[in-house]
């Protein structure tokens, strides 16, 4: 080489490298003096699948902006239009699947497609276009502006001049392209939730992912939905079937699993299913989260699949978002959140690309604090927290599998828990045992998977060979899952206030809501009498007993609650025609609703309602630097503790749940357990038990008052108007049975002097009637945004 060849060689090495090239799915490259991702579009019209995600989350459990959290699925195509390229997203909830391309597009033309930009071509080259992908990527794409406005935190906009496409995650891979981009949101701040987790709430910069998929092959068969079968379900119109058959389309959601030998009973797959666990995931979690996970490959096995489940940790350099990796994430907010499971789901057929469950790093402290406050294990100088730790890393593990049970397509079970822990797929509580005065921890969460799971994954991915009739063959599943006495509940039956069937509960446990709910009592009341200056830690201000407490004081209330479901509650299934079971309405005999609301009156006495005194004595004050927040117990005495608050916010609860006017309509047309009886049951328990002391006496006036104000809400408010004709006889009833001798302490007889003037005047003047705002029970469940799969 000569010299001037060696100098021109080292002056190009020299200069600043300006672009760069990715070749995959999509080709593109990125010019750095100009700032644009510019995009080769090679064949205009064909579809493929469009992800839009959020890598970094904002951090508030209430605003559900999440790391790691799923956005939108869609499918989507470039078109050529003039000198514009567009991208449409397709419309697939109206189809015609025919051979018949004219009735193909008579229903394509019939619905709105969406056209989500439109690009400028910037080169023409080998019939190919290029377009600048920049504009389209520097955009809110998930919507966090719409969040934080319809969450009152504020109006934002993106700054252009602060946001740039992100190059270190933004890659090109056979069957899929990745891309990503920091968005600065600025804008006035005006709520709570955004202060709290922001350096600069006027400043909010998050970084979004975008995902371009090759559409998966034609070689998954889509299978049936079923309601009894467990999974989520994809549905689609289609216009082309005949006029006597139902032109909606219903598939489950699933993995692609298929077997290396298809005739062999037992087979390994030909590409297994693999979860990929956040490297960010400290010990002991993440080997709880990983083993947890693990308990899926049992119920492959069980539809006929060897080594079908893999749980490993996440490669060096692999990006979460990427939807070549199944995920587990470990996600950090302010407060504890719910954890959920979504997927990343083809929309023409229900195939699952991508499972990602996100997990809050706040529930297992959640879980650790419930056990402490049960235990009060800080006696001795040696302080052993292995016993709440045990605790806390077996929920870990039952939420991991719960999680990855809705990527891999399951919905919730939640009357697993009456056969017996059936189904990970529940929401449990954990079973703690008292026996001789011992707590008993080692069973307080389940291990493993259940018999309805293995149920479930059958159904969903049994292997079928091509002689076998597959729909005979799913409905003979069913059958045979029924046949089992295994039921299923999904949320909508389930969630309260309005839930019907008597045992479909979050929390519980026990075949019997009712004998539960006694058993708890006796747990709570054992817990409370422990609880004191052994429950914290040494160097801890005596004022955080409160926080122990607040657990403790209402581990009975997902328990009741269920109990609350039997009166006004109907026994059904989701059965369809053909299954060899008539789906009929059976109503709770009604000794057991009598015993049920019995029992739930028994939860309103003041004695058991009462805090203990040793209890009281030894809370002062938050310490300085530390505060309550929204998870302590809220009262009416400023800095000190009130004692009676915790008794007003749980008979709150219970009344909301015992007088809700959809049960209470559905008791009044049943009619055999009739609704003035129920109501009259509920008033003399609650007006004949004043208690022993002054506390107890305070507790019963506080519960007396709420079901007050309760009934004069349903008479001048419910809009069954029968409802309100009995709730308006019985205060009737009630005022003259009670409210008429004023005997007693005069602290009772205010109380009854003011009942009497409150129904008064509610009934000369309705219209003035304002129900007090009642306190509340700190949250039990996970806080905040829950418009997730899970919701758990």
């Amino acid at each position: 080489m000569n010299r001037t060849s060696l100098l021109l060689l080292m002056l190009v090495l020299a200069l600043p490298i300006t672009s760069q090239q990715y070749t995959g799915f999509f080709d593109f490259s990125w010019d750095d003096e100009k700032g644009k991702l510019l995009l080769e579009v090679k064949s205009p019209g064909e579809e493929f699948i469009y992800v839009n995600s959020l890598v970094t989350g904002v951090g508030s459990n209430d605003l559900g902006l999440d790391r790691g959290q799923l956005g939108s699925t869609r499918l989507v195509r470039f078109e050529k239009t003039g000198e514009k390229i567009l991208l449409i997203q397709s419309n697939t909830r109206y189809r015609a699947i025919s051979e018949n391309p004219a009735e193909v597009k008579s229903v394509k033309e019939a619905f709105a497609e969406s056209v989500l930009w439109g690009f400028k071509i910037e080169e023409k080259k080998n019939g190919s276009y290029i377009i600048d992908l920049s504009p389209f990527l520097l955009r809110d794409a998930h919507n966090v502006t719409s969040r934080l406005k319809s969450n009152k935190q504020g109006s934002y906009k993106v700054e252009k001049e602060r946001s740039a496409v992100y190059l270190d995650n933004t890659f090109s891979f056979p069957d899929n392209s990745e891309f990503e981009a920091l968005i600065t949101l600025t804008g006035e701040p005006e709520g709570s939730e955004l202060r709290s987790v922001t350096p600069s709430p006027q400043e909010v910069s998050v970084r979004q992912h975008h995902s371009f998929v090759r559409l998966p092959d034609d070689n998954y068969r889509p299978r049936e939905f079923h309601p009894f079968s467990g999974y989520y379900s994809m549905s689609f119109a289609d216009y082309a079937t005949p006029i006597q058959e139902s032109m909606q389309i219903r598939y489950i959601t699933r993995h692609r699993l298929e077997k290396r030998n298809p005739d062999a009973v037992l087979s390994e797959p030909v590409e297994p299913i693999v979860y990929y666990i956040d490297p960010g995931c400290p010990e002991p979690v993440k080997s709880a989260l990983m083993e947890g996970a693990a308990w899926w490959n049992e119920a492959f096995e069980y539809a006929g699949f060897q080594n079908a489940f893999h749980v490993r940790e996440l490669p060096d350099g692999a990006h979460p978002m990427d939807v070549r990796y199944n995920i587990i994430q470990w996600v950090h907010r302010s407060t504890r959140g719910w954890s959920y499971g979504s997927s990343v789901t083809d929309p023409r057929t229900g195939e699952i690309i991508k499972g990602h469950v996100s997990l809050g790093s706040l529930r297992v402290r959640q879980d650790f604090l419930i056990a402490q406050g049960i235990m009060s294990p800080y006696s001795g100088v040696a302080e052993n927290d292995d016993p709440m730790t045990e605790v806390a890393l077996a929920r870990l593990r039952q939420l991991s599998a719960h999680e990855v049970g809705h990527t891999i397509g399951l919905v919730h079970n939640f009357t697993a828990s009456v056969n017996d822990r059936a189904s990970v797929m529940d929401y449990p509580h954990p079973y703690i045992k008292l026996d001789d005065g011992q707590i008993i921890y080692e069973d307080a969460y389940d291990i493993g998977i259940g018999i309805w799971d293995k149920r479930a994954i059958l159904y969903g991915y049994k292997h079928f060979t091509e002689d076998i009739d597959e729909k005979e063959a799913l409905s003979k599943i069913i059958k045979e899952t029924k046949s089992l006495g295994l039921l299923f509940m999904a949320d909508s039956d389930s969630r309260p206030p309005g839930s019907v069937h008597p045992q479909a509960h979050l929390w519980d446990n026990g075949s019997s809501a009712i004998d539960e709910l006694k058993r708890i009592n006796q747990l709570r009341s054992s817990a409370l009498n422990r609880i004191g200056l052994h429950s914290i830690k040494e160097g801890v201000p005596y004022s955080e007993l409160e926080k122990v407490l607040v657990p403790v004081y209402l581990m009975h209330r997902y328990q009741a609650e269920a109990v609350s479901k039997i009166p006004g509650g109907m026994y059904y299934s989701y059965s369809v025609k053909g299954d060899e079971e008539v789906n009929t309405l059976t109503e709770v005999p009604i000794d057991m609703q009598k015993a049920a609301v019995k029992a739930l009156l028994e939860t309103a006495k003041p004695a058991l309602l009462k805090i203990p005194q040793h209890i009281v004595d030894i809370i002062p004050p938050p310490a300085l630097g530390y505060s309550r927040d929204r998870e302590s117990f809220k009262g009416h005495t400023g800095l000190a503790f009130d004692p009676i608050s915790p008794a007003e916010a749980y008979i709150n609860d219970l009344y909301g749940w015992m007088l809700n006017e959809e049960r209470l309509a559905r008791i009044q047309r049943l009619h055999s357990y009739t609704l003035s009886e129920y109501l009259e049951n509920i008033i003399e328990s609650i007006f004949e038990d004043y208690g022993s002391d002054h506390i107890e006496m305070s507790i019963a006036m506080q519960s007396q008052k709420g079901l007050v104000y309760r009934l004069i809400q349903l008479s001048l408010h419910a809009n069954d108007k029968q409802v309100a004709a009995i709730a308006h006889y019985q205060l009737e009833q009630l005022k003259d049975s009670y409210l008429t001798v004023l005997t007693g302490p005069i602290d009772r007889i205010a109380h009854i002097d003011y009942l009497g003037n409150v129904i008064s005047k509610s009934m000369a003047e309705p219209d003035k009637w304002k129900m007090p705002q009642p306190i509340t029970m700190p949250p039990g469940a996970p806080i905040g945004c829950g418009g997730f799969h899970e919701m758990d």
